[in-house]
Order: structure tokens, then sequence, then C-alpha cells
């Protein structure tokens, strides 16, 4: 998972060096990242629900399979047309992989306690892997060059690899079930596909307002609901739609769509702020966001287990994101002239302690409600739900924060201030964006009773759904 956020994020610092190197211009630059998302977002659901059906550990290994050996041809890459294609590989093998990672850690930790601590190691690596890739990116792309910020994944590739075969339990006998709901993963793929698409091209290029935009995202919506229509009358639906019957997860996934939306404020924002304002390098950005990881980590390893199986889940859900928001409405208040210590410290501080307390709590909170056949689905609906949020979120935010720029540059407003103050109304929205976050925790999901510590817990292969009552 860690090689998986840390490509995600190592390409964005690099993306200058490329650019010189493969000749792509300004705007085909953009598609070294979009080929990427488009396809892990477009297939996480699908891989998610086929590791279900099939063989998680099966669909983890050959997603790995496919990532590392994308990860070589992109850093062989001599053409600009080489490159995006072995994105595009690396997403699929990214989605095949952490699509069912959450669905192997709730199978292989029954007891609530040993899924909590190793949740807590998820969600470390999943939230912190963006501040480290920046760092990484920093480093690699000026001590050596772009090419190995992915001929890294190889080693890691092969070591994780290695380490499945030896460490993953084999998925029980009599797994494999009824075949795959193929006009189901058709609809699924290509509203997703599609969606993603729409946020990142057209809606970046042209605007939200634009008919192109709306077309495309009018087309997504409609293959989404025809996918809902398939799932509640198939004999055997991809997706069964009793996974939403829980409040619990509905409200989880929601909760995580606002505050991931709202978290990529700091960022990508960030990042701009830090080195179009106060003139930072792509190293020292890394190091800025240093603190983040570090308190990010010692709650979510040391922590955050004890927290929730002491409080739960939602209980330690609300604080995390009102730190989290804290922190955001902290850097909506940035001068142009503004200091790391006391502008950019306290939101990292922040930011960091409300993310390693909530986003454990979260991810508890959305597979609560799977069983062991529907682990796969559901952890791939938390990574879906993640990766949307993350795009809409920014292409929002990037919206928001040009045209305010524009607007106070039209007024005569000298261009630092101008871009400052862009930044500063993103922060904001942000910052409005994780309060949304907390009126849905706060309305839709409901505290559970503490899980039991002892030896009585339901035993991994119980087929009950495991849900919380619908009002």
């Amino acid at each position: 998972m860690l090689m998986i956020v840390l490509d995600a994020t190592v390409v964005n610092v690099a993306l200058p060096a490329i650019q010189n190197d493969l000749g792509f211009s300004q705007s085909s630059l953009a598609w070294v990242v979009n080929a990427y998302l488009i396809a892990f977002g477009g297939l996480l659901l699908l891989a998610g629900r086929i590791g279900d059906l099939t063989s998680r550990r099966g669909v983890f290994q050959l997603g790995l399979a496919v990532f590392t050996v994308a990860s070589v041809l992109c850093g062989v890459a001599q053409s600009a047309a080489m490159l995006v294609a072995a994105r595009f590989a690396q997403g699929v093998g990214g989605a095949m992989t952490s699509a069912v990672i959450l669905g192997m850690i709730v199978t292989m930790f029954p007891e609530p306690r040993e899924r909590a601590k190793a949740i807590g190691v998820y969600t470390f690596v999943a939230s912190a892997g963006g501040s480290v890739g920046l760092l990484a990116g920093g480093v690699l792309t000026q001590a050596v060059n772009w090419h190995w910020i992915f001929l890294i994944n190889v080693p890691i590739g092969i070591a994780t690899a290695v380490g499945a075969q030896r460490l993953l339990p084999r998925d029980p006998a009599g797994a494999v079930v009824r075949g795959v709901d193929v006009p189901g993963a058709v609809l699924i793929t290509s509203a997703l596909m599609l969606g993603v698409y729409t946020i990142v091209a057209p809606a970046a290029q042209y605007g939200w307002g634009a008919g192109r935009t709306q077309a495309m995202a009018a087309v997504a919506v409609a293959l989404l609901a025809g996918f809902v229509v398939r799932q509640a009358t198939a004999a055997s639906p991809l997706m069964p739609l009793r996974i939403f019957r829980s409040r619990n997860v509905v409200g989880a996934n929601a909760v995580m769509a606002l505050a991931v939306a709202g978290m990529f404020g700091m960022f990508f924002l960030g990042v701009l702020y830090l080195q179009r304002i106060l003139g930072y390098d792509a190293l020292d950005t890394g190091l800025a966001f240093l603190p983040t990881t570090v308190v990010m980590g010692t709650l979510s390893l040391r922590y955050s287990e004890r927290l929730i199986t002491r409080f739960g889940a939602r209980a330690m859900l609300l604080p995390g994101l009102a730190l989290i928001a804290a922190g955001l409405a902290w850097f909506a208040r940035v001068p142009a002239e503004g200091t790391y210590v006391i502008d950019v410290l306290p939101s990292a501080v922040l930011l960091g302690t409300g993310v390693g307390v909530a986003f454990p709590a979260l991810a508890t909170l959305a597979m609560s409600g799977a069983t062991p056949s529907d682990a796969g689905l559901a952890s791939g609906l938390v990574n879906t739900t993640t990766q949307v949020g993350a795009a809409v979120g920014l292409a929002v935010l990037a919206t928001v924060s040009a045209t305010r720029t524009s607007n106070l540059a039209a007024d005569g407003v000298s261009t630092v201030a101008a871009l400052t103050g862009g930044y500063r109304f993103a922060f904001a929205v942000s910052a409005g964006l994780v309060l949304a976050a907390i009126i849905v925790a706060v309305t839709v999901i409901r505290p559970a009773a503490a899980p039991p510590t002892d030896e009585t817990n339901p035993p991994a292969h119980r087929t009950e759904p495991v849900m919380a009552e619908v009002a």
C-alpha cells in the first residue's frame, strides 16, 4: 500500500523533469497523472469484488506483479506515449492490490483489538504516504533522476511478493463462487472511468459549466444508475446492495469522501503555497510536511488501536475530524509573507493529529458492515470513495482557488497577494468540507457497543451479515 500511495504523489515532484526529457506539452503532461488515476479509480470496485468471488490473495499477487512490471516500463520509458501507457498499467495493478487489502485485514484479524491495530498500520501508510512521496520524489529527482521514482518500486515489489507468498494465508477451499456479473462489471467500470476522466480532463480544462463536461458527467451518472438497477435484479450481483443497509458503512464512506476532498487542500495547495509564495524547493517541501507524518504515525501505530478499543470508533472519529478542520482553518489565514513555524507547522501538527485519530476509526466503521464474503467489496468501496473524494476535491479546490486569484488580480492586487488570496479561500472551503463531514458523522453514524476483548468473538468464517439496523 505504501508503494501505491507513494507512486500517486512522488510523480508530481518530478513532472518538470519528465516534461523536459520526454518532450511533453504543458497540456499533455497532466496525462502522466491522469492515466494512472483513471485506471486506478475505475477498477477498484471490480477488483475488490473479484477478490471476494475468487481469491483475494491471488488478486493481490497478480496486481503486485502487474504494478511492478509496469514500474519497470515507466522507469525505462523513452517516449511520452510509452510512459502514459505504462502509467495506465500501473493504475490497473494498483487497483488490484489496494482493493483487497482491507478485505484481507478484516478476515485475517477477526479479534477486535488485533484488527484495530492492523487497520491503524494500514491507515497510517495510506495517509502518510502522500507526504513521504513528496520527500522521496524531491530526493530522487534531485540526487539521481526521475527514472528512479519508478525503478525504486522494483525491489520493493519483489520483496513484497516474497512476503505475500510466505505470510498471506490461502483463501479457504470453496471460496470460488458463481461467475462475475459481466454486465454489472462493464457498467461500473465504465461509469467510474468516465467519471474520473470527466473530473481530471474536461472539468479541469473547460470548467464544470461547459457543455462537454456536463454531458460526460450525465453519461457517467446514467451508467452508474444502470449499474444499481442491474445489481438489484441480477441473480449473482457484482455488488450486493445489502452492504448499504448499514448506516455506519454508508455514513463512513460519505465522511471519507468529504474529509479526503477537504484534506487534499493541505497537500495540493499547501505545496503550491510553499513553493510559489515561500520559495521552497522540492526537498524543502517534503521536509515541511514531515511533522504531519511523524505525528500521524505515532498516533496510528501506537495509540489508535487502544483508543478505538476503549472508546469506540465513532467517539474517536468526531474529535479527529474537528482537529483536521482546525488545521485547515489555520491554513486559511496564511499571509503572503508567512513563516513556516507560525503559519505552516501548527497546521501540519493539527492535521497529523486529526488524521491519526480519525482515519483508523473511519476505516473501522467503513468495514463494520462487511461479512467475510463481502470484505473485498467493502474494501474496494472504501478505496473508490477515497479516490473519487480526492479527485472531486482537487477539481473543486483548484477551481475556487484559481477563480479567487483571477478576481483579485483583476482588482489590481499584486501577483503574490492574489495567489495567496486564492489559496486562503480554497483552504477555507476545505475546512467547510470537513465541517460537513462532521455533520454527517453526527447525524448518520451511530455509536456501537464496545467490542468484546475475550475469546467470545465471532469466528472469521461467520457468514451472517453483521450490520447496523436501519432506522
